[in-house]
């Protein structure tokens, strides 16, 4: 993964969350790094989120986000009203944005987030045309 630092780091992201939340929000950064091991990262600790893409717009280039929150983590899609999901974790009802509550580190393994993260992932390469 290609993590651009210059406005912090993923330690710093989950540095106020709980320690289950930063758990979570690791685990779910594992699996996008499994997923897309050429992932950009770019940590935004001010907001807290660190976005995942192609490149290091957020808006167009990114596809996920990972964002602490009190009691789980967001797993967020910048284009996932472009996404389908066949289950019912897909929340949202936003023009664009869309998110998945993630509440424990099983739910990171299960097989709707990563066909969610595969399909917002290739929107994303479809999209730029790469």
């Amino acid at each position: 993964m290609n993590s651009i630092t210059r406005l912090g780091t993923f330690q710093e992201v989950v540095l106020a969350a709980s320690k289950q939340v930063a758990d979570i929000c690791w685990a779910l950064r594992a699996l996008i790094s499994e997923l897309h091991p050429d992932a950009t990262e770019v940590p935004r600790p001010g907001e807290p989120s660190a976005a995942y893409g192609y490149g290091e717009k957020k808006m167009s280039e990114a596809y996920a986000y990972i964002m602490p929150q009190k009691a789980y983590a967001n797993l967020g899609f910048y284009h996932g009203a472009n996404i389908a999901s066949t289950g019912s974790l897909l929340e949202g009802t936003g023009k664009t944005l869309r998110h998945i509550k993630v509440h424990s580190i099983a739910m990171t393994q299960s097989d709707e987030i990563r066909a969610v993260l595969m399909a917002a992932m290739e929107e994303r390469r479809t999209a730029l045309g790469l």
